[in-house]
């Protein structure tokens, strides 16, 4: 488990402006070392004029801010597409793509390394030796030019469309169910009662929102030097109001505010600790193609499949794994619950696709796969959404052949 500022890092470094100030402070630096040549080459090297290299860099000045706006217009136009035709949870996970960030900030260093080129060959700052050097980085910087527009070609064919955004959401969930099947709970030791027994003093939430992140590390150091133990009352993912437990302490700290701390809560949930919220997302992809203004049952049977297949890996990576002994040993943390995985996926798809029998027809061949894993929970839940998505499409379909291919799927 990440702590707090080991995982803001992590999300900071999603950003695109990072890593564009990041290569273009990299442009910058290399331009200007290209001065300071002379006095660290010992060596002859074959000498360039000016205009050698003015020539290239003006080109590069000019292409890349071009072809930077261009392309900020494109990814603005794929955030576009998938708000309205995907979900608008699923938007992040392009935003953090990280081709786009590296094709994108690799424009904005070439562009500025360039533009500084160009600025100190006007001030003739730059020596024999060192117009050579600025000519080797350009070529450089070509080469990488040419290699991320390949690249960034390739990458406009699938940005934005339903099938590479469903394909992102379900690769980060997958990312988060399998970060939790090594440490099922944070870390922590599993709870086997209700966090707020009698004698447990609540820790309040200190903001209203979604809890993005839980800091074990904190808590467990916490929990240590006061010799209490911290039950979670929540999980990642849950919606908080200010002043409602969020854990339970038994014992005593000396700063419970300090322990609250460790609960990052936003404005939105994350995908990072918080494999239900993918469930999610994959649903109202379901829900938003199932809706009369769009009409696509294909896309809600492919979610329907990659729903299923991250249920039965979490049911074989919970036969396989073994525990782990727990890191926290004062966090105590309920496990993610089977029933809720299944509700976040197949309850809105049962619901919009009542009238559509293919849909249906899929949906109960994948609650009969789930029936059949190893996962003790998953017999009974399939059973129950079975029956219950046949009772909505009984009701919602008029043609008594489709309702007979159902029945027989029933278990």
């Amino acid at each position: 488990m990440l702590g707090k500022w080991r995982w803001l890092l992590s999300r900071l470094t999603r950003r695109l402006w990072i890593r564009a100030t990041a290569i273009g402070l990299l442009g910058v630096a290399a331009a200007v070392l290209a001065i300071v040549a002379d006095r660290f080459i010992p060596w002859d090297m074959p000498t360039l004029g000016a205009n050698a290299v003015d020539t290239v860099l003006g080109i590069i000045a000019s292409s890349m801010l071009a072809v930077t706006t261009f392309s900020l217009s494109v990814v603005t136009a794929a955030y576009s597409s998938a708000t309205s035709n995907v979900t608008p949870r699923a938007t992040q996970l392009i935003m953090e793509d990280s081709v786009t960030q590296n094709t994108l900030a690799t424009f904005v260093g070439s562009f500025l390394f360039s533009l500084v080129g160009i600025i100190v060959l006007q001030t003739g700052a730059y020596g024999e030796q060192g117009r050579t050097v600025l000519f080797v980085f350009t070529v450089a910087v070509v080469a990488l030019i040419v290699v991320m527009l390949l690249r960034w070609i390739d990458h406009l064919n699938s940005l934005g469309r339903v099938a590479d955004t469903t394909a992102r959401v379900e690769r980060a969930t997958r990312k988060a169910m399998e970060a939790r099947l090594k440490d099922r709970w944070l870390g922590g030791v599993p709870a086997t009662g209700p966090a707020g027994r009698p004698g447990r003093t609540p820790l309040l939430a200190r903001d209203t929102g979604y809890v993005q992140h839980v800091d074990m590390a904190r808590l467990q150091d916490l929990a240590e030097d006061a010799g209490a133990r911290l039950h979670l009352a929540i999980l990642p993912g849950a919606f908080v109001c200010t002043g409602q437990p969020v854990a339970f302490l038994e014992g005593d700290l000396p700063d419970p505010e300090d322990a609250a701390r460790a609960f990052t809560i936003g404005s939105g949930r994350s995908f990072d600790q918080d494999p239900r919220f993918g469930m999610i997302v994959l649903s109202e992809v379901a829900s938003r193609a199932l809706s009369p203004a769009i009409n696509d049952s294909g896309t809600a049977i492919d979610v329907i499949g990659r729903g299923t297949r991250l249920l039965l890996l979490w049911a074989e990576g919970l036969a396989k794994t073994e525990p782990r002994p727990p890191r926290f040993a004062r966090v105590v943390v309920p496990d993610l619950v089977a029933a809720d995985l299944f509700d976040d996926l197949f309850t809105a798809i049962a619901r919009d696709g009542a009238g559509v029998v293919q849909v249906q027809i899929r949906l109960q061949k994948a609650l009969a796969a789930l029936g059949g894993a190893s996962h003790p929970e998953y017999p009974g839940l399939a059973r129950d959404h079975a029956l219950s998505a046949f009772a909505r499409a009984e009701r919602a379909m008029d043609h008594p052949g489709d309702i007979a291919r159902l029945r027989v799927l029933l278990p």
